[in-house]
C-alpha cells in the first residue's frame, strides 16, 4: 500500500510507503490539508459497502482536480463566507481555503460552512476542518468552519423561493449574509417524482430529476450578486429536455465563465470507478445577465483527464453563441476545437428541421419487459410475426434483420396493434452510446421492400424518422441517414449533447440543410457500393453546393 505525502505547505504529492491500517489517519507533519483530508476520505470510503456509497452518491473528488477547481474560485473581499453543500471529507473545502490563503492579498478571516448528509462522515470532517484552521491560522488566515449534518438541498431550497431575498438561517434563527463563494462536488442520483426534495423544487425539476441539479440551483441561488461558483458534475444538464426547466431558471442568475470538460468518460473519478462525461462548472451570480448580454465570453477548457488538467488546451468563444438564452432549449454548447466551433457555425446555418420538412421523430414503442410475452426467438413472418428491430440491428448506414443474435427478433402481431408501426420507409437511430464510440450518430435508412409483412416492432432503445401520412422515399431515407451519419454532424452534436443518450426531443430542433442536398446526398450514396468511403467529403460538396431558403417546403 502506498501513502500520499507532500514535502511542504505548497508541494505536490510525492508517495512512500507505509502500513496498513484500519485506524482513522491523523495528519503527516507539514502535510497540506487537501491531501489529508484525502487520506481520510479513502479510509472512510474503504470501510462503507458499495450500496451505501451509491446512496450518498459519495465519490472522492482527486485532490488534483480539487486545486484545479479551487484555482479558479472568482472571489475577492476581505473577509470570505464559504461554503461546500456537499463536503464529503473535505478535499475540497481544504483545497479552496488554501488557494484563498496564498492569494494576495490574503484574506483577513474566512467563514465556511460545510454540508455533509452522512452523518458517519461527520466527526472525520469536523477533524479535517479542524486541521485545515491550524493550517491557515500559521499563515496568517483565521478559518472558522462549522460542519452541518443536514440535508442541504433541503433545509436551503426555501432559497430559490426567496425572490432574491437570499439568507441562510443562523444557530439563533436570525438571517445571515449569502455567500461569497460554492465549491462542491454534488452526489448525482435521480430522486423519485415524489420525492419532497424534488417537489418542493418544481420549478427547476421535471420528471425524475438528478440530485446534482438541485444542489447546483440552491448552490447558485445561496451566492451574493457577484459571487462565484465552481462545481464538478455530469455534463448531463448542459443539453437535454429532462434539464431544460432547470437551466431556464439557473441560467437566468448564474453567467458561467469557464467549463472544462473532460475528455474521458473513466477519467475524472477512475479511482471510484465512475464512468460518467463530466464537467467543471464556474459561473457567477449576475441576476437577468442574458438580457443584457453582449460582449461576455466563456472560457471551454479541454482535457483527456486527471494527469493532464493542468496543460489543459483553452479557447474563448462569445457567450451568446454558446448560450442561447432567447430559444427553447437553452442548450449550452460546448466546443472544445476548432472543428466544433466550425460544425456549430455551419449546421446553424442551415434553414430546415424535421418538422419543416413535413418530418417526425419517434421513439420505438416495444418496451421489452412490457411485452415480453410477445416477444420470440423465432416466428413466421408476415403469417403471425413481424421482425423485431434492437440497437444491434442498426449499423452505420445498414439496417440488418435478422442477425440470428442473442435478442429474440420477433414478435408477434395482433389485430389493432399499437406497440408496432407500419412496414414502410424510416431511418433508424440508436438512442444511446459510448463516448468512445467513433460516432455519437448512428443512422441507417430501413426500407419496407427488405421485410415481409404490413407492419415491424422497433424496441424502445431506437428512434426512428418518418413522414406523418406518408412514406419517405429511398432518396430521402439514405440521404438523412448518411447526413447523420457524418463527421459533420457528429462533431456538432458532441458539441451540444451532454449524454450518451441520443434523445428524439433533440433531433426534432437539429437544424437540417436545404431539402435539395439531402436528396442529392441520397441518389448519390444509394449508388456506391460503400456508402460509407468518403462520405464526409461528399456529403460537404453537395451541401455546399445548395442555396438555402426551403425551409417551408417538404422532401420530395
Amino acid at each position: 500500500m502506498t501513502r500520499t505525502r507532500s514535502n511542504g505547505p505548497d508541494s505536490r504529492a510525492v508517495r512512500h510507503p507505509g502500513p496498513e491500517t484500519t485506524e482513522r489517519p491523523t495528519p503527516w507533519p507539514d502535510e497540506r490539508p487537501a491531501l489529508f483530508a484525502d487520506r481520510v476520505g479513502e479510509w472512510y470510503v474503504g470501510r462503507q459497502t458499495a450500496r451505501l456509497r451509491k446512496a450518498h452518491g459519495l465519490y472522492l473528488t482527486p485532490v488534483a482536480v480539487a486545486d484545479f477547481m479551487a484555482q479558479r474560485l472568482d472571489v475577492s473581499g476581505l473577509r470570505l463566507r464559504l461554503l461546500d453543500p456537499a463536503a464529503g471529507a473535505g478535499v475540497l473545502c481544504c483545497a479552496a481555503v488554501e488557494a484563498l490563503v496564498r492569494r494576495k492579498p490574503r484574506p483577513a478571516g474566512i467563514e465556511l460552512v460545510a454540508y455533509e448528509v452522512d452523518e458517519g462522515l461527520a466527526e472525520p470532517l469536523r477533524i479535517v476542518l479542524g486541521r485545515l484552521a491550524d493550517w491557515a491560522q500559521t499563515r496568517g488566515v483565521p478559518v472558522t468552519a462549522r460542519v452541518e449534518t443536514r440535508d442541504f438541498v433541503a433545509t436551503c431550497g426555501q432559497a430559490l423561493r426567496a425572490n432574491g431575498a437570499l439568507s441562510l438561517p443562523g444557530d439563533d434563527g436570525a438571517p445571515r449574509s449569502a455567500f461569497d463563494a460554492v465549491i462542491a462536488n454534488p452526489p448525482y442520483f435521480k430522486l423519485g417524482r415524489s420525492d419532497p426534495r424534488a417537489l418542493a423544487l418544481s420549478e427547476v425539476v421535471h420528471g425524475q430529476p438528478n440530485i446534482y441539479a438541485l444542489f447546483m440551483a440552491v448552490g447558485g441561488a445561496m451566492l451574493r450578486p457577484g459571487g462565484g461558483m465552481v462545481f464538478i458534475t455530469p455534463r448531463s444538464f448542459t443539453s437535454g429536455p429532462y434539464f431544460r426547466r432547470f437551466r431556464a431558471t439557473f441560467f437566468q442568475m448564474i453567467r458561467p465563465t469557464h467549463v472544462h470538460v473532460f475528455g474521458s468518460r473513466k477519467a475524472a473519478f477512475r479511482r471510484d470507478e465512475v464512468l460518467q462525461e463530466s464537467v467543471i462548472f464556474c459561473g457567477r451570480r449576475e441576476d437577468g445577465w442574458p438580457a443584457g448580454m453582449r460582449a461576455e465570453t466563456l472560457a471551454v477548457s479541454h482535457s483527456g483527464g486527471v494527469v493532464d488538467i493542468e496543460h489543459a488546451h483553452r479557447r474563448t468563444v462569445p457567450a451568446r453563441a454558446a448560450l442561447e438564452m432567447r430559444s427553447k432549449d437553452k442548450v449550452l454548447k460546448l466546443p472544445t476545437s476548432e472543428d466544433e466551433e466550425a460544425a456549430l457555425a455551419v449546421v446553424e446555418s442551415w434553414p430546415n428541421t424535421l418538422q419543416a420538412l413535413g418530418l417526425k421523430i419517434s421513439t420505438g414503442p416495444v418496451v421489452a419487459f412490457r411485452a415480453a410475452d410477445r416477444i420470440d426467438a423465432s416466428g413466421d413472418v408476415p403469417a403471425t410475426h413481424a421482425p423485431l428491430l434492437w440497437m444491434s440491428h442498426v449499423r452505420p448506414l445498414q439496417a440488418t434483420w435478422p442477425l440470428n443474435a442473442a435478442k429474440p427478433e420477433y414478435i408477434r402481431r395482433e389485430a389493432a396493434d399499437t406497440i408496432l408501426v407500419p412496414n414502410k420507409n424510416y431511418v433508424l437511430l440508436r438512442r444511446f452510446s459510448a463516448k468512445e464510440e467513433a460516432r455519437r450518430l448512428t443512422a441507417a435508412p430501413y426500407f419496407a421492400n427488405d421485410h415481409a409483412g404490413p407492419a415491424v416492432g422497433f424496441e424502445n432503445h431506437l428512434n426512428y424518422i418518418h413522414r406523418p401520412g406518408g412514406d419517405l422515399t429511398e432518396d430521402e431515407a439514405w440521404g438523412l441517414a448518411a447526413l447523420c451519419s457524418t463527421r459533420l454532424l457528429d462533431t456538432y452534436f458532441r458539441a451540444i449533447n451532454g449524454n450518451t443518450q441520443v434523445s428524439a426531443t433533440e433531433l426534432r430542433s437539429l437544424p437540417l440543410p436545404p431539402r435539395a442536398a439531402i436528396l442529392a446526398l441520397g441518389r448519390h450514396v444509394k449508388a456506391l457500393p460503400d456508402p460509407l468511403c468518403a462520405l464526409d467529403e461528399r456529403a460537404m460538396r453537395l451541401i455546399a453546393a445548395e442555396p438555402t431558403g426551403d425551409q417551408h417546403r417538404g422532401l420530395g
